[in-house]
């Protein structure tokens, strides 16, 4: 079995416009149920998560990353949004990137619109 690895994940959900107060309130009901979250940002019909998750391989980041979002619905009130895109990149892949091997923790931002 190999060893597990980490994973820089990028989930974007999309659906009906919500007010961004609300859109922000279950975000951070979300990051409640699952700290792992570094960052993210939103808007009144869209959000992105940004996070690091360990896994053997890419396809199971990627199954994982999926299922986040519709696990935590009912619990933290999410919306009703279904994903839209998802970016799994290796650790030295987003190093390479980003020059930076972690990305800073900052909390929930709005998009810039």
């Amino acid at each position: 079995m190999a060893a597990a690895g980490l994973w820089h994940v990028t989930l974007t959900v999309a659906g009906l416009e919500q007010p961004p107060a609300e859109v922000l309130g279950a975000l951070e009901r979300l990051s409640a149920e699952r700290p792992f979250f570094l960052s993210g940002r939103y808007a009144s019909g869209r959000a992105e998560l940004r996070y690091w998750e360990e896994a053997e391989d890419c396809g199971d980041a990627c199954a994982m990353a999926l299922r986040v979002w519709f696990e935590h619905r009912e619990s933290a009130a999410l919306p009703p949004w279904q994903v839209v895109a998802l970016e799994v990149v290796a650790r030295d892949e987003h190093q390479r990137r980003d020059g930076a091997t972690l990305s800073a923790a900052g909390g929930w931002h709005p998009f810039d619109e």
